[in-house]
């Protein structure tokens, strides 16, 4: 499914749906698209919707953010400086992706093979200066809330 991103609040916006509709259960966005196509401020409206208040930085140095929540963590991975898939082992990734968290991977093809499959992929593509979010479920659950952001 593809959503019209006009402008910032757009995006913003999508990432507050996102988190309205993830089950409380563990699971797993993907965030694909060029440089500076939104995928931080996507997750900086998703993180602000869960309650954060701070400010929302793309982790590109530190590999992974987490946010605390009374209701569940969120793990914000930026994998763009991943030369080797393999650097992903001294992460620990299983400890990131059980329980009741919710992770959003910034640049997940970087990781390839040593990440665990995503519920729900998202591509920030350019369009004129728009842009345009194309969905895809990649799991049951992913299903689900693609069919509730469809409504």
């Amino acid at each position: 499914m593809d959503i019209f991103l006009s402008d910032e609040q757009a995006t913003l916006n999508l990432g507050e749906q996102l988190a309205q509709l993830c089950p409380s259960d563990q699971f797993t966005i993907f965030l694909e698209g060029d440089l500076g196509a939104g995928k931080t401020t996507l997750s900086r409206g998703l993180l602000q919707a869960l309650g954060h208040k701070g400010n929302v930085k793309s982790p590109t140095y530190t590999l992974v953010e987490r946010y605390d929540f009374s209701s569940r963590t969120v793990f914000h991975f930026d994998l763009y400086r991943v030369v080797d898939p393999e650097e992903l082992d001294y992460l620990g990734l299983d400890d990131y992706f059980s329980n009741q968290s919710l992770c959003l991977v910034e640049w997940a093809k970087q990781g390839s093979e040593h990440l665990p499959k995503s519920d729900i992929l998202i591509e920030i593509t350019y369009q004129d200066h728009a842009r345009v979010a194309n969905i895809k479920a990649q799991s049951m659950a992913g299903e689900q809330v693609c069919e509730q952001l469809h409504k």
